[in-house]
């Protein structure tokens, strides 16, 4: 079947299965790459794609569920929030294998456009279900704060 997906700003037309999961068609089709497969039951964080702006697991979303929604994947993600995020991720060395860095990074991004102050049990709550394999947490939570303090926004 033919469907009319809105990613990143653009309009694809995608012919496919409907019950494909959105990351396939994006990793596949779309060549949009930076969104990981990690589990494909929804539990790790890596596929993570904004969906209407809210972060979503695309390994489980279907291409038929996906057709109607604004898609935003790590590739087309910008602003100063975005900035201060990346810079705050470099400054604090978080990565180590940077397998579920996409994920992270488009839950964190969420969090800070929805949290004027996040807490620690704001972010706790906002990254829970990003999992890192290198159990980098401390530092990724401190680097959303440093983020939120660079936009002016205490923590």
């Amino acid at each position: 079947m033919l469907y009319t997906l809105s990613v990143n700003g653009q309009v694809h037309r995608v012919e496919d299965d409907g019950e494909t999961p959105l990351l396939w068609v994006l990793r596949d089709t779309l060549k949009l790459t930076g969104t990981k497969y990690g589990c494909g039951i929804a539990q790790c964080g890596a596929c993570t794609v904004h969906i209407d702006d809210v972060p979503t697991r695309s390994c489980t979303l279907s291409l038929d569920a996906a057709s109607s929604a604004r898609i935003t994947t790590i590739e087309a993600v910008e602003g100063a929030d975005v900035r201060a995020l990346q810079e705050a991720w470099v400054a604090l060395d978080v990565p180590q294998c940077g397998f579920c860095q996409s994920g992270q990074v488009m839950s964190a991004i969420a969090l800070l456009r929805t949290v004027e102050s996040p807490t620690d049990r704001d972010i706790d709550l906002a990254m829970s279900g990003n999992i890192c394999r290198c159990a980098t947490y401390n530092r990724i939570r401190a680097a959303i704060h440093k983020a939120a303090l660079k936009l002016g926004t205490p923590t």
